[in-house]
């Protein structure tokens, strides 16, 4: 499509082309299920935006996104960091879009009141536990594999290191993560594994298109905690917990 067309596409047109524009232009601060009739050039115009910068957006999104890594031949720090990096991308841009989403949702048809009425109640939730479960993961798992990465090279306290490996396990760690890898099965079965029909309103289109898309992310999300990070951070733990015994029989 064209730039002159782009322009006067409507707003409707433009994110039923392509779910991923009605989270463009969210950022632009244009909730597109409040002006489906207008065109794009319109909205900006109402919104002191540039037309122009828009359609760059649209036609070729920057806005941060997971990146395909070969994290299995990285160090375990930066497959944190990279770790650290979704979670930011999940609480700071894709949650809050879709949250929006789902409050802003008037079923206005008998086939989505429930389903409107029970996202409503059990997505705040969700999002609410979801934050929880990172932030503690941050600070509790992440933290203890840093810890021992540091200590693999000689740069931690013996005492603090022993407080930690007393405490903390990556064996249990990944028991543990285990219980959350289907955090959405809720979700799933309130909107019947994201259905659409041809007559589905635009509306719940995007928004299970883009509940199912944060799933998707949340099982890549967990497969490289299983399959990589878990498996590197266990052999640091194996190799410390034999040194620092191995040094304790000296003493």
């Amino acid at each position: 499509m064209s730039r002159v067309s782009l322009k006067d596409t409507r707003i409707a047109e433009l994110v039923d082309q392509n779910y991923v524009n009605g989270y463009v232009l969210f950022y632009f601060g244009i909730r597109f299920y409040e002006y489906f009739e207008l065109t794009l050039e319109q909205v900006c115009k109402q919104k002191g935006l540039k037309t122009e910068q828009v359609i760059k957006e649209l036609e070729s999104p920057t806005y941060l996104k997971e990146a395909e890594l070969p994290l299995v031949s990285y160090p375990v720090d930066l497959i944190i960091q990279y770790l650290k990096h979704s979670h930011f991308l999940f609480i700071k841009h894709k949650l809050p879009y879709i949250a929006r989403l789902v409050e802003s949702f008037k079923a206005n048809h008998e086939d989505y009141l429930i389903i409107e009425r029970d996202l409503k109640l059990v997505f705040p939730l969700f999002v609410e536990d979801f934050i929880e479960h990172i932030y503690e993961e941050e600070d509790t798992l992440f933290h203890y594999i840093q810890a021992l990465e540091k200590a693999s090279k000689g740069e931690f306290s013996p005492g603090k290191l022993f407080y930690l490996m007393e405490k903390n396990s990556i064996r249990k760690f990944a028991m543990d993560h285990e219980v959350h890898d289907d955090e959405m099965e809720g979700i799933r079965k309130i909107t019947k594994d994201y259905k659409v029909a041809t007559n589905t309103p635009l509306h719940v289109k995007v928004m299970y298109n883009e509940l199912k898309g944060f799933e998707q992310s949340l099982i890549t999300h967990a497969r490289i905690e299983n399959e990589v990070l878990f498996p590197k951070a266990m052999a640091i733990e194996n190799k410390v917990r034999a040194a620092f015994f191995e040094k304790s029989k000296f003493n």
